[in-house]
């Protein structure tokens, strides 16, 4: 069975960057689509940006394009999320999920997850 555990958020100051690491364990990711989403106190989850771990094909919310990037690295079993110039608005807690190749194209949807990590928090502030 799939699992994923998330780990690089923590406090940044408004302008910087994080890496968030979403690791695999179980199963290969080329077998899988994970997604990346967060939750802010007193908000819907949102989706941020999925990735293919068989050909790589990203989908991406237009709210984090130009700033967020979606990678994955079969050889090391992880997802990462790159994200720059944050802002206060981006404090949330940031979880990934595991979706079936098969909706790949509806993998921002947060209720279509199978598998989900515990989430990392990232904090914005100075």
């Amino acid at each position: 069975q799939l699992q994923l555990v998330e780990s690089g958020g923590g406090l940044v100051q408004p302008g910087g960057s994080l890496r968030l690491a979403c690791a695999a364990s179980g199963e290969t990711l080329d077998k899988h689509v994970i997604g990346w989403f967060r939750q802010a106190p007193g908000k819907k989850r949102e989706g941020i940006a999925c990735i293919s771990g068989r050909n790589g094909a990203i989908v991406a919310a237009d709210s984090v394009k130009g700033r967020f990037n979606i990678s994955v690295d079969n050889a090391e079993n992880t997802v990462y999320l790159q994200m720059n110039s944050l802002t206060p608005e981006d404090s949330a807690v940031y979880s990934c999920a595991q979706f079936s190749p098969a909706i790949f194209r509806l993998c921002l949807t947060p209720g279509l997850g199978s598998y989900w990590g515990q989430g990392t928090q990232v904090t914005v502030s100075s």
